[in-house]
């Protein structure tokens, strides 16, 4: 491993307490693998390499990958329009709204969580209950008939109930549910054997528990603070192996033709950050008029993650905790450090 780029992540690890598994891989050569911290405190049962994660909307790139897979077998187009190609009734949507607008979080639509309105992910399982939430279409009801937020193709605005959508869609087409379909032909192909949608109520070996801190030293872990099983805007567990993996799938057209992974990974939209855009379920930082980053990140209750590939070294970064914070952190430490590396 990378003495120095090593040291750098254990000293940050000491001021924020990580817990949680990393994986810094150039082309072929492993730069650097640790983990840190409890996958079951209760247990002692310490993180690994092979520890499977929840990561939040990370796997919101999954869904847009299925969903432009559907658009290369010509089952669907980027311009299809909503209403056209889901059969479900949303009284006060736009018309105009297309799949492009979905996948760019540009179609304006109501959010169910809308962090201008509430800032705890928890309130919304006290009148629709988390151990109820077991497929995509459970979250209709929490914004199917409100109103339009901001008008068609106006701004970026990120949007979950956007990729809850595209789930139902992606399952109305191919006729399987959406877990099905992403495991069978995103997981599989890119050789991701341990990843999977898995229900707080069965998890399966290696998976670790999120873990919520509470300010007076205690803890809890978040079973009742995230919908029981994931869905097309986030809510996969994968092992940091895996997620390097599906990089190295999408960048060798192994999910994708040439011609629609160009499509998933252009910068369409202009996001809040000063160099940043967004594709098709991918954040992608530019410098002048060179891509430097591709990446995704997902946090909820108990859950941080942030993974990424550099174009121009062809590092990939993979960091996955089951805290509620944290891997933010080692990110840019990792990014400040890559200059050791080359």
């Amino acid at each position: 491993m990378h003495v120095p780029i090593t040291n750098r992540i254990n000293a940050i690890h000491e001021k924020v307490k990580f817990s949680g598994s990393m994986l810094v891989k150039r082309n072929n050569e492993i730069v650097t693998e640790l983990s840190y911290g409890y996958s079951n405190r209760s247990e002692q049962i310490e993180n690994t390499r092979n520890t499977r994660y929840g990561i939040a909307s990370g796997c919101k790139l999954f869904t847009a990958i299925a969903i432009c897979q559907l658009v290369e077998v010509g089952k669907l187009s980027y311009e299809t329009k909503l209403e056209d190609c889901l059969n479900e009734y949303f009284p006060n949507f736009d018309k105009e709204i297309t799949v492009h607008h979905l996948l760019t979080h540009t179609a304006g639509i109501p959010d169910y969580f809308d962090e201008e309105v509430m800032d705890d992910f928890e309130e919304l399982w006290v009148k629709h209950p988390m151990y109820l939430m077991r497929n995509v279409i459970d979250f209709l009801p929490l914004f199917q008939n409100q109103p339009m937020k901001l008008k068609v193709g106006e701004s970026f605005h990120y949007n979950n109930a956007g990729y809850i959508l595209l789930g139902l869609i992606l399952e109305q087409v191919s006729q399987v549910t959406f877990s099905e379909y992403v495991e069978e032909n995103i997981f599989k192909k890119a050789g991701m054997s341990c990843s999977g949608y898995f229900e707080f109520d069965s998890l399966p070996l290696h998976t670790a528990l999120g873990y919520i801190d509470l300010p007076d030293g205690k803890w809890k872990t978040n079973i009742y603070s995230l919908p029981v099983k994931g869905g097309s805007d986030g809510g996969a567990y994968v092992t940091v192996n895996d997620m390097v993996s599906l990089w190295e799938a999408l960048f060798d057209n192994r999910l994708l033709n040439e011609k629609h992974t160009k499509k998933l990974l252009t910068p369409y939209v202009r996001t809040d950050d000063e160099n940043g855009y967004y594709g098709y379920g991918v954040w992608i930082e530019k410098k002048e008029e060179e891509i430097i980053k591709f990446h995704i990140m997902g946090y909820d209750p108990g859950v941080s993650f942030h993974s990424a590939f550099y174009p121009t070294t062809c590092i990939k970064t993979v960091i996955c905790s089951n805290k509620s914070h944290g891997a933010y952190q080692i990110m840019k430490e990792i990014e400040e450090g890559i200059s050791d590396i080359l």
